[in-house]
């Protein structure tokens, strides 16, 4: 979708990248579902719509790959995503804000909304929103550039759908001139992308296949 390209370059060109920390998918179903735990959803959202700019990497990788278990989601094939990016294209930004608001809270730590929402703020000049959803979006993509290096199918950075692979691509700057190749594993894609010898890996989960 080309609207994820919109400015990620003002976005991530002066952010830095966080230490690395393995993501254990089991550990994040089970803790978002324990009150007892300190990565509970609900106290991790809490922090996340009040303050994001305080999550540290593991409350955001947390929060990032705990949406695989919500049962909330919204998907982009939706009609009401698409209604959402048609009124962001029509340049309604008053009705593209009020719809993405109402999908925001229904599925708060989805990259696409965001995305949208900054837009539209940007385009009406609402510094306050902007900002806010931009930390939001900060920390949800720390909490990807946290999961690996990309140097090996080991220690490759791991998205929860193509689209956020594609941010993920622009945060490392690699574009055209890059050949992909895959290779399909049971709950997961790795895509390796490849220039001059340099190798990038991803890997994109499918866990609603597999739950």
């Amino acid at each position: 979708m080309k609207y994820h390209f919109f400015l990620l370059f003002i976005l991530f060109s002066v952010f830095g990248f966080s230490q690395k920390s393995k993501v254990d998918l089991k550990a994040i179903e089970k803790s978002l579902n324990s009150s007892d735990s300190p990565y509970n959803y609900e106290k991790l959202i809490f922090k996340y719509k009040g303050y994001p700019k305080s999550l540290d990497s593991i409350e955001s990788q947390y929060l990032y790959y705990g949406r695989n278990y919500r049962s909330d989601k919204i998907s982009t094939s939706e009609d009401r995503f698409k209604s959402l990016v048609d009124a962001f294209k029509q340049n309604n930004f008053a009705d593209c804000i009020k719809q993405g608001k109402e999908l925001y809270d229904k599925d708060p730590t989805n990259l696409d909304i965001l995305l949208i929402l900054l837009r539209a703020y940007d385009s009406i000049k609402d510094g306050n929103n902007f900002m806010h959803h931009l930390n939001q979006f900060r920390a949800l993509t720390d909490g990807i550039k946290s999961s690996g290096d990309g140097q090996s199918e080991k220690t490759a950075y791991i998205v929860n759908s193509v689209g956020d692979e594609y941010i993920l691509l622009n945060i490392l700057n690699i574009g055209q001139d890059y050949t992909r190749s895959s290779k399909a594993m049971k709950d997961s894609m790795y895509d390796i992308w490849e220039k001059d010898g340099k190798k990038i890996y991803i890997r994109i989960l499918y866990l609603e296949l597999t739950n």
